[in-house]
């Protein structure tokens, strides 16, 4: 192994890689075939300076994220419409002011440190694709099984379908207030979204990433004025006093009712609050197309977590300082509509509404456009089936096939699942097995920062050959709080719910738990049928090699070889 400048380190590219067989051709001779309609040939690498393109090359053309967009490519994906509806979950959950405030912070002290954990590993890995990547550079054996695993829930979970649900019911609402829209209707309206989004980032790629960011200021300028609001609630500025303020930061109020729900409630709130964090990692799917990535993510993705950290507090207070903490807790409806309701009148409504369903756009746009391409490098290694055809640019400059594949899912998962725990499945869906994958990238990656002490000489080794030196690395402390936080998260559903409490009104508290593992297990299945049987029975052997496309641009495939 080499490391190479950027920290990172891959096999010369002068070595073909068997996958799970020595016998494979070791011929060393240029090879030439047709991959995703271009024509691609091996790599012969003969320096450092070669190697080190293997990692890095990418046509500058192809670069067109600034540092705007990186930081909107995460804000687009930690505001949804978490902060507008969760605090009332909060509130309720800690049983006091204070209390939910302090779990509040706490969220923001994971997200921070996954922040710095997402740096490190996109510092030194700078390519498209995140955890994928990631996963693949720790566990190394057997070839290709973390690839598959993570592919699996790449294509079949429906990130965006969660979101397509609210901004259909809230574009809805907006239309005609005084009527509730028809859950028919809704659906209908959230699949016209995402279709919207699709076209954006499938054939007008610089349109879709400028509305993109124009939705992640918009959003920023909504929490700011709400924030900016409550405070003049405070100082009971002209335009901004109430009748019967509430008292909720009177110390002896503030602290009154803390965990009364026991330790199980206080325990589900935090695991909604750091729910409401998730998204620090959006920028990593992309990085190959970053303008300088390394420098970018370093300055992007801790300004844009910092960003909403502050908005997230600040928009918490605003809403504790206009309405009174029993209100918020016996209702069911958003926060920022009794807010705005009570400064404003029930007129306001209406504004709430539009203002969550363009936020929810927003988190459609940011979360396509990375999991499309996430499809898209997995179609570009051969991992999928008809790996020609989401390998491709063709004919927008962008991946449509993988943008269509993800539009695909979320429609259908937006059609096809019945009414009543629809939403909040498809959220647990999209949300756990975030869980499942920080869970081993962290580990992962504690295991790199061990000292030599703690190890013995076997692992040592193993750890050694990694050559791991990114440009920016986290604190290790900061690395095993990220891990012990995602272990609370994978752990935290398999509990069953307090008496009296229900996580879905018909469906088992771990069916989306089941799901997730069982999308985990048929990503060993495929595996083994791709790499194991199928090479068995057909007599090749599966090689990865480095291949540059006529672009420029640098990938590895995988391809057969007849076994001698």
């Amino acid at each position: 192994m080499h490391a190479t400048a950027g920290g990172s380190s891959e096999p010369n590219a002068t070595e073909r890689e068997p996958l799970l067989s020595r016998d494979a051709d070791d011929n060393q001779s240029d090879v030439s075939k047709n991959y995703a309609s271009v024509d691609v040939r091996t790599v012969t690498l003969l320096d450092p300076e070669d190697e080190e393109s293997v990692n890095h090359h990418v046509p500058e053309h192809k670069r067109q994220l600034g540092p705007l967009s990186a930081a909107s490519l995460i804000f687009n994906r930690v505001i949804g419409t978490g902060i507008f509806a969760t605090p009332s979950v909060i509130l309720r959950s800690s049983g006091s002011v204070g209390l939910s405030l302090v779990m509040w912070l706490l969220g923001a002290t994971v997200a921070l440190c996954g922040t710095a954990v997402y740096i490190e590993l996109g510092t030194g890995l700078p390519r498209n694709g995140g955890e994928k990547n990631y996963l693949e550079y720790i566990y190394r054996q057997p070839k290709l099984l973390v690839t598959c695993i993570y592919a699996m829930y790449a294509v079949l979970t429906g990130w965006q379908a969660a979101s397509c649900s609210v901004f259909g019911e809230y574009a809805l609402h907006a239309w005609n207030p005084s009527q509730p829209p028809s859950p028919t209707a809704a659906r209908l309206a959230g699949v016209l979204c995402i279709t919207v989004a699709l076209v954006l980032h499938g054939t007008m790629l610089k349109a879709g990433v400028r509305i993109q960011n124009a939705l992640g200021l918009f959003k920023l300028f909504i929490l700011v004025g709400i924030a900016f609001s409550g405070l003049a609630s405070l100082l009971r500025l002209p335009g901004f006093r109430l009748v019967n303020p509430p008292h909720n930061f009177e110390w002896g109020k503030m602290w009154k009712g803390s965990l009364q729900g026991g330790a199980n409630a206080f325990v589900t709130g935090l695991f909604n609050v750091i729910w409401c964090f998730i998204g620090y990692s959006n920028a990593n799917y992309a990085l190959a197309e970053v303008r300088d990535p390394v420098r970018t993510i370093k300055r992007a993705a801790p300004l844009a977590m910092l960003a909403v950290t502050l908005v997230y507090f600040l928009v918490n207070v605003a809403y504790l300082a206009v309405v009174d903490k029993e209100e918020i807790v016996g209702s069911g409806r958003i926060v920022a509509a009794l807010h705005f309701g009570k400064l404003w009148g029930v007129g306001a409504e209406r504004a709430v509404s539009i203002i969550v369903a363009m936020s929810t756009l927003g988190n459609i746009l940011a979360v396509l456009f990375t999991h499309g391409r996430v499809v898209q490098e997995l179609g570009r290694e051969g991992v999928l089936p008809f790996s020609s055809i989401f390998a491709s640019n063709k004919p927008f400059n962008a991946p449509f096939a993988g943008l269509f594949e993800q539009w695909l899912v979320t429609s259908g998962l937006v059609l096809l699942v019945p009414p009543g725990d629809a939403y909040l499945f498809m959220l647990n869906l999209s949300s756990y097995p975030l869980a499942i994958i920080n869970t081993f990238v962290s580990g992962g990656l504690v295991f790199i920062h061990l000292p030599d002490a703690w190890l013995p000489t076997r692992l040592q080794e193993l750890r050694a050959s990694y050559g791991w030196r990114p440009p920016f690395a986290a604190w290790t402390a900061v690395v095993v709080f990220f891990l012990l936080s995602n272990v609370f998260l994978v752990a935290v559903p398999l509990i069953p719910p307090s008496h009296g409490y229900r996580v879905y009104e018909r469906l088992p508290y771990w069916l989306h738990v089941l799901v997730a593992w069982a999308i985990s297990l048929g990503g060993v299945v495929y595996w083994y049928v791709w790499c194991v049987w199928l090479p068995r029975r057909g007599g090749y052997t599966l090689v990865r090699e480095w291949v540059r496309d006529d672009d420029g641009t640098t990938r590895r495939v995988v391809r057969k070889v007849k076994a001698t």
